[in-house]
């Protein structure tokens, strides 16, 4: 069966759900302050492209990562815009706590992105937790916030930068115990972006095997160049939830030599090209990275916004014919 064939016979979706996570994810490794006003043009130039779920920051404490101070006035913003233009934005927070969910409650924020890592070494990094009570955690928010949708970020589910290769079956345990507290959908991580298609593929036959009913979304980083193809064969998997970050930008403070994340821009090109809807244009999403480039001057990673367009030619699946 050649690729053609392979990928028809795959039954792509006829559209994904793409949540954006540079606001959140992108903004959070950068040293120099970025100010507030500048944060939330961005976010409104996204939303502007059309991207309806955000991730737009985090209730983390400052001293780990002081780029997230301003959460507060960040996710202000954004509801006060929601409301007076009846969006219908799906506004995300991430929170390593039950104090930081508790403080993106009354911030307004009604979705949250819990974090665990699959691998125990990252999650003692990164929030200085053992699996037990990161799991304790998580129980300790859904009783006290029941009224709150709580996705799981499962970080490190293909590979750790301190212990190396994660197993299937650690990742299957971790989230077989989440679900037991009441997690109905997570979002499998590749932080420092080691997946190779196959091993991809693995994972998400197993994880939908053992949780045919868990919403299961990706959010995979490109640090070996492999995450437009990962992303290819999630789409095979029955995957219809991505997350992305536009312009390429994105890492963990604690996985050390992980490059940034899909791109959004790459990934809805991809798709568009395939024939699978995102609702999100892309024009005004390459003006809102052109933006973040201007006024953030850092890189930007992805090749859409790097290189020509050909917008003067149709590419998209059904056009091409052979000769």
């Amino acid at each position: 069966m050649n690729l053609k064939s392979w990928i028809n016979a795959a039954s792509l979706p006829p559209d994904i759900a793409m949540t954006e996570v540079c606001p959140r994810d992108g903004f959070q490794n950068i040293s120099t302050w970025i100010p507030t006003e500048i944060k939330t043009q961005s976010i409104d130039l996204l939303i502007d492209a059309g991207l309806k779920r955000l991730e737009i920051t985090s209730f983390v404490n400052p001293k780990a990562i002081p780029q997230m101070a301003d959460a507060g006035q960040v996710v202000a913003h954004v509801l006060q815009r929601n409301t007076r233009e009846n969006l219908g934005l799906d506004i995300v927070a991430l929170v390593p706590n039950l104090r930081g969910a508790q403080d993106a409650w009354h911030a307004g924020v009604r979705h949250i992105s819990y974090v665990i890592s699959a691998s125990e070494q990252h999650n003692q990094a990164n929030i200085k937790r053992t699996h037990a009570d990161s799991l304790a955690e998580l129980s300790a928010i859904i009783t006290a916030r029941p009224d709150m949708h709580v996705t799981l970020s499962m970080a490190t589910v293909f590979g750790c930068p301190f212990a190396g290769a994660v197993s299937v079956d650690a990742v299957l345990r971790l989230l077989s115990e989440a679900v037991s507290r009441g997690i109905k959908d997570v979002t499998l991580c590749d932080t420092i972006g080691v997946a190779s298609p196959v091993q991809t593929g693995e994972l998400l036959s197993r994880v939908r095997n053992i949780h045919p009913l868990l919403d299961i979304g990706l959010h995979l980083h490109d640090t070996h160049g492999m995450a437009l193809a990962n992303t290819l064969v999630a789409l095979t998997h029955g995957i219809r939830r991505l997350e992305t970050a536009a312009g390429g930008l994105g890492g963990c403070p604690f996985a050390p030599g992980a490059a940034g994340n899909c791109a959004t821009e790459d990934t809805v090109n991809m798709l568009w090209r395939m024939g699978v809807q995102t609702g999100i244009d892309q024009e005004k999403l390459l003006h809102a990275v052109a933006f973040i480039r201007q006024h953030l001057q850092t890189g930007i990673t992805s090749h859409l916004s790097q290189a020509r367009c050909y917008r003067e030619f149709n590419f998209q699946t059904g056009n091409l014919c052979d000769e």
